[in-house]
């Protein structure tokens, strides 16, 4: 009996549910695509169009496989990595029949064909079952409220009620054990038929969307304008209303994935853009099936069971972007940070070593090579010019204080002795002293923060006082250090010209140093009114 209900304590039960009930969304949206564009295919095959066609059916074909293998990777632990945009070739009528020779292409389609075929009337049993069991296990409450019946027993007493609970519950049981085998099935599946091919080619993914969509623009009108034109010429029913419908859903689904992909806002925003693909695509399904019901006749509102589906799939899905409240937000939000605060950091310290190797390059290196060379022809010279060897050590000595000169400098670079022996303050103080334009230096800071916060404060207020000295013209900078018990504060504030780029290459390494140990970095920079920046460096005591 434990077995029996193990599953239902397995979040990879609900998982492979979600899996199951998205077909809903996914094998209706496939059976669009596919249905609309193999009969743009077949509507244009003897004209020149058949090719922007097929690769705007290929561009299709290939984004839904990606979103089939991100459900499956995400729900499943699939790792099965399908779905591409274009099949290569060169030339005008190589890229048709390289689309048309691609077998991923076919294995695709063949994997879309089962999520609607199969996938969709599986996932309205499973969740006809789940809800059915559901409403049974709910009628000892419900009873009173509605009229209820099953089959011809009318059910109007709490024992009647009771009496039918259990086969709800051996019902709810059932469909969440027939879950994951039912998903393992689509994972064997999935592997074989989206896997990726090696050697694929790069394209602008955003660029082939633009093209795609134009050319599917092109074909709708071209097909609803012949539709009409025969319509009109034979007369009769309406019955250009259901191509105007069927080719307006494939378009709107397309316009409004297009529209969703390219968005940057919902891009950077975790969950945001596949949530809001989820919501529009469902709408104009829906929108589409009440044409439908319209051009039939109108009669039985059979839309309402569309709409009941779709809202319970979406409702999941929001529940699992929103649903678990503040705190999972925030994680979200701060796992969003970290990525990119981590590729940041990444950066930073790639451009300080290739900054360190080259200073080593040009300057110490190339000045020690140059001392071994003098020192060989000294050696050279000793018995014969004790004179002219005798110069060439001198002119070494020079070299070799130049040599260590330039390691000292490249060392202060790295971590100034000052702020390791003497503190923060200590060494901003230092820098201003060597500054060309004066700087006033107030700071309040009891306790020193780690090493880490005080290296990253002394090398904004650095690359600060530089940027002020090459681009303001100032004649002042005030340099402030607070630290209160978590935030350190650094502010470099000057009254020059101005109008400082926060894009630009410098202000953005900076913030990529600061957001790498999770600060924040602000500049204030009008025009004529100076330049004010200011870092803020978390250091908890």
């Amino acid at each position: 009996m434990t077995f029996l209900l193990a599953p239902l304590r397995k979040a990879a039960t609900y998982r492979s549910l979600l899996f199951l009930g998205s077909a809903l969304l996914t094998g209706s949206l496939a059976f669009a695509v596919l249905l609309a564009g193999w009969i743009a295919v077949v509507g244009f095959a003897v004209t020149p169009l058949v090719v922007p066609v097929l690769i705007g059916v290929r561009a299709a074909v290939g984004f839904l496989a990606r979103r089939e293998s991100v459900l499956a990777r995400d729900l499943l632990g699939v790792d099965a990595r399908g779905g591409r945009l274009q099949s290569g070739g060169t030339g005008f009528w190589g890229r048709g029949k390289a689309v048309a020779t691609d077998p991923a292409f076919w294995r695709e389609q063949a994997y879309l064909m089962l999520r609607t075929i199969v996938g969709w009337p599986l996932a309205v049993s499973l969740l006809a079952l789940l809800a059915a069991s559901l409403w049974l296990i709910g009628l000892p409450v419900s009873y009173r409220l509605v009229n209820e019946d099953v089959g011809s027993w009318h059910i109007d007493t709490l024992q009647k009620a009771v009496l039918l609970a259990p086969a709800g519950v051996v019902g709810l049981v059932l469909a969440l054990n027939l879950t994951r085998p039912l998903a393992a099935a689509w994972v064997r599946l999935a592997v074989p038929l989206l896997r990726a091919d090696d050697g694929l080619r790069a394209v602008d993914a955003a660029r082939l969307r633009r093209r795609a969509l134009a050319v599917h623009a092109a074909a709708t009108v071209v097909a609803n304008t012949v539709a009409l034109i025969v319509w009109g010429a034979v007369g009769g029913s309406f019955w250009p209303g259901w191509v105007l419908v069927g080719t307006g859903l494939a378009l709107a689904l397309h316009a409004w994935i297009s529209y969703a992909l390219g968005c940057e806002d919902w891009r950077r925003r975790r969950g945001i853009a596949p949530f809001a693909l989820h919501a529009g695509v469902s709408a104009t399904l829906l929108v589409s099936y009440v044409l439908m019901w319209l051009l039939s006749g109108r009669g039985y509102f059979w839309p309402l069971w569309p709409f009941l589906a779709f809202g319970l799939v979406l409702g999941a899905h929001g529940y699992v972007l929103y649903g678990r409240g503040p705190a999972w937000a925030a994680l979200q939000d701060r796992i969003d940070t970290l990525e990119t605060t981590r590729a940041g950091a990444v950066d930073v310290q790639e451009a300080e070593l290739r900054r360190i190797e080259r200073d080593l390059h040009d300057g110490a290196q190339a000045r020690l090579v140059a001392l071994g060379m003098n020192l060989g022809m000294a050696e050279s010279k000793l018995a014969a010019d004790p004179a002219a060897a005798r110069a060439l050590v001198t002119e070494a000595r020079r070299g070799l204080e130049e040599a260590l000169r330039d390691l000292r400098d490249l060392a202060r670079g790295i971590h100034p002795p000052v702020l390791t022996d003497r503190g923060l303050e200590a060494a901003i103080s230092a820098l201003g002293d060597r500054s060309a334009i004066p700087v006033h230096v107030s700071a309040s800071v009891p306790d020193r923060p780690p090493a880490a916060v005080e290296s990253a404060a002394y090398f904004v207020a650095a690359e600060a006082l530089a940027n002020a000295a090459k681009h303001a013209e100032a004649t002042r900078i005030d340099v402030r250090i607070v630290r209160d018990p978590s935030t350190l504060v650094l502010e470099v504030a000057d009254d020059g010209l101005g109008g400082a780029d926060p894009g630009g290459s410098g202000l953005t390494g900076l913030r990529r140093r600061v957001e790498a140990l999770d600060g924040k970095l602000t500049v204030a920079s009008r025009p004529g009114a100076g330049t004010t920046l200011r870092a803020e460096l978390p250091c908890a005591f």
